[in-house]
């Protein structure tokens, strides 16, 4: 478990593996862990984990559509719009028309957005540092590569 007062995670004999717990209560505690430490950084820029789920995938991929966003992000297609409005309305994004099809908008980081972003991503790595610390670089890259390819398994 993550220690809540400092955020920090636990040496890895100290580990609580929560083997009877299943995927998703095992996959809440970690997201858990994740947003406990980026949410100060969060607080000082009024965003939510659902908006920075949004700028990591536009850091990697400028230039999505919603759909794309939604999918890439996992937020709700309904939720999303709230979502991206509320990044626009803080200059974080930009919407522009696809060149390709003048129907659909794409939406990129601003150069605002971009250093937010850089900034949040350290954070998050910062907790991927302190998890190969309490877990080793083999059980941590195993995690890593587990959780990317879940969703193409599973789905």
């Amino acid at each position: 478990m993550t220690d809540v007062s400092t955020g920090a995670l636990p040496q890895s004999d100290a580990v609580d593996a929560r083997p009877a717990a299943g995927l998703t209560l095992l996959l809440k505690h970690a997201e858990q862990v994740v947003k406990q430490r980026l949410q100060p950084l969060l607080d000082e820029v009024d965003l939510t984990l659902d908006h920075w789920r949004i700028m990591s995938v536009l850091l990697v991929q400028p230039g999505l559509t919603m759909t794309t966003i939604a999918d890439s992000a996992v937020v709700p297609a309904a939720t999303l719009t709230r979502l991206v409005d509320r990044l626009a309305e803080q200059a974080i994004i930009v919407r522009r028309i696809d060149a390709a099809d003048k129907r659909r908008a794409v939406v990129a980081l601003s150069p605002r957005g971009q250093t937010l972003a850089r900034r949040l991503r350290a954070a998050e790595q910062s907790v991927e540092v302190d998890l190969v610390s309490a877990v080793g670089t083999d059980r941590s890259g195993a995690l890593m590569r587990d959780l990317a390819v879940l969703p193409h398994v599973a789905g």
